[in-house]
């Protein structure tokens, strides 16, 4: 769960720190004085949008800090992806992290002490926090929004259907994309392909080496210059090792150390210092005798044949050819050749490859087709369980007599997408599947069912959500669930019953609620209010737990504007105490 979140310098806020509870915290606060900060500081801190123009402009930077504290798989997960991205939790288990944003709308995050990308941020909040607003209510009117409610629904086991008619389905567009490219572009394609096979051929007449054009140029100097090579080669020779005559009178190294060598170790005796002076001029006198050996190699190798030396001109001439047309260099040829041969492959339009393709764009067609038949039959039958649990949450949300209807129908042929006959139907097909799903509101007995967009008013729509939210979380979800003023156009036993559902969600999970309804506010665990300080120059907000008293007389306010009041506190009493008893039940 969220622990504590700090959060200064954005919006009306100041600097404050709100710290949280298990079960259920509500914020409340006169309008304006800004809860939504609080939301907004929210997702600031798991990877929302930074928006600059929510920074004071004193001190000129916004922050966020938050410390997690998880439990179960989730926290493994989450500590697993840290730690590999680099971070450390704390010793207790906990993680903290941060976000920054700037006046000038620079941002930074920081998670377990280090410093991060926003979207680690955005990873973490996907495994630990859900974030449940009026916006969201508009999505749920929208189809997609609808189908994926289902599909959400379904479980693990519907979940990889999906997945595996998506991979089935992009192999598919896949093959059927390549296969109408080569039929529509032949003639395109063929004179490209044509114009490899030149290239390809002049390549192979040649057959360039890999690094040979450096090779040739090196033996080409060698042989150009042969004659000076040898004269040096020879006078090297002759320093170390005395020239080939034996009438030479010049000293060479090789005598020369042998004498010195001999000369000192006559003294040795005397002296051991000049012992070891011997001995390494005897190491001495055996690299030199290495090196005039290899001397001697060097000799009896030198070419000077001008007809070799015509054969590398004319091989080099040869290669520059190929460079002047494919690259800079014989690898850069040789690559360009591989190259080739590989987009050869892609161009291939023969009649083989072209059966062989739409045999397999079919096979994969009766594949998408197949899977797609059982997603919606999968889909029908989640839909009879999401519609009836969904439906009984609405009756203890203060619509004993609404209904919801899930109704999964066949998409129709005609649009953007491809086509296919699924279940003796000709359907449009995307990678969700062949369905359009709706969700339908019975209002009340004789009402004829219409689509949430126009079936709902803003209060329904409010309670629809909250129950498919419940029902999501009976079958997993994120640990912290956050409603930022879910229950608007709602009031009376409504308020109570929302009040009182989310008292329920909250044995399971952590929830942060944000009302206006002293109903909803009734059933907190942790009560905390936002208020507004107007007296100084700036306009500032800060957050403080009330409780007791001060509870009561929040809610007194909230009921029906005057704190003070005798008789609206004794309602307010009145109201906690029957939330007390519902939450012991």
């Amino acid at each position: 769960m969220l622990e504590e979140l700090r959060i200064t310098g954005l919006g009306v806020i100041e600097d404050t720190t709100l710290l949280l509870t298990g079960g259920m915290n509500v914020i409340t606060g006169e309008t304006g004085a800004g809860k939504t900060m609080v939301v907004t500081g929210l997702g600031l801190l798991f990877g929302g949008r930074a928006d600059a123009g929510r920074v004071r402009a004193d001190p000129g930077r916004a922050a966020v800090e938050g410390r997690l504290r998880l439990t179960g798989n989730v926290a493994s997960a989450v500590h697993a992806r840290i730690t590999d991205a680099g971070g450390e939790p704390d010793d207790d288990g906990s993680v903290l992290l941060s976000r920054t944003v700037t006046i000038e709308g620079r941002s930074r995050a920081h998670v377990a002490g280090r410093s991060m990308p926003v979207s680690m941020l955005a990873e973490v909040g996907e495994q630990v926090l859900a974030v449940h607003g009026q916006s969201d209510q508009l999505r749920l009117l929208r189809p997609a929004e609808q189908r994926a409610s289902l599909d959400r629904f379904g479980g693990p086991e519907h979940e990889k259907l999906l997945d595996s008619l998506r991979e089935s389905y992009t192999q598919w567009r896949r093959i059927s994309d390549d296969l109408a490219d080569r039929r529509r572009n032949a003639r395109e394609r063929n004179q490209e392909a044509d114009l490899l096979r030149l290239g390809l051929d002049e390549i192979t007449r040649v057959d360039p080496q890999p690094g040979e054009d450096e090779e040739l140029k090196a033996e080409a100097q060698r042989l150009e210059h042969a004659e000076g090579l040898r004269t040096a080669a020879q006078t090297a020779q002759h320093c170390i090792a005395g020239a080939a005559e034996p009438t030479d009178e010049a000293a060479d190294v090789t005598t020369l150390l042998g004498h010195a060598r001999r000369t000192l170790e006559a003294q040795a005796s005397v002296d051991r210092t000049l012992g070891d002076l011997g001995a390494r001029l005897e190491e001495m006198a055996t690299l030199v005798g290495d090196v005039a050996a290899e001397l001697s190699g060097y000799l009896a190798a030198l070419d000077a044949d001008p007809a070799r030396l015509q054969v590398i001109y004319e091989r080099r001439a040869a290669l520059r050819g190929l460079t002047r047309k494919y690259a800079d260099d014989v690898d850069g040829v040789i690559a360009w050749a591989d190259r080739a041969r590989n987009r050869l492959s892609e161009l291939d339009n023969s009649d083989d490859l072209l059966d062989e393709l739409d045999r397999e764009r079919q096979r994969l067609a009766g594949e998408v087709t197949e899977l797609a038949s059982r997603l919606s039959a999968a889909r029908r039958e989640a839909a009879t369980r999401f519609a009836a649990q969904v439906t009984v949450e609405l009756a203890g949300l203060a619509m004993p007599h609404a209904r919801i209807e899930v109704v999964v129908l066949p998409r129709p042929a005609g649009k953007a997408e491809p086509t296919l006959v699924v279940d003796g139907v000709e359907v449009g097909v995307g990678p969700d599947g062949a369905d359009e799903v709706e969700l339908r509101l019975l209002a009340h007995p004789g009402a004829p069912a219409l689509p949430l967009q126009r079936g709902a008013s803003g209060g329904e729509l409010s309670r629809v959500m909250l129950a498919i939210e419940v029902v999501f979380a009976g079958s997993g979800g994120p640990p912290t669930l956050v409603f930022d003023e879910v229950d608007a156009g709602v009031g009376g036993q409504a308020a109570v019953e929302i009040g009182r559902r989310l008292a329920r969600l909250a044995r399971s999970h952590q929830v942060l609620v944000v009302t206006h309804l002293p109903q909803v506010a009734a059933f907190a665990d942790r009560h905390l209010v936002v208020a507004k300080d107007t007296g100084g120059a700036v306009t500032t907000s800060g957050v403080r737990v009330v409780e007791d008293t001060d509870r009561a007389r929040e809610l007194a306010r909230m009921l029906a504007g005057l704190p003070d009041s005798d008789l609206g506190i004794a309602h307010a009493e009145e109201l906690l105490a029957v939330a007390a008893r519902e939450r012991r039940n």
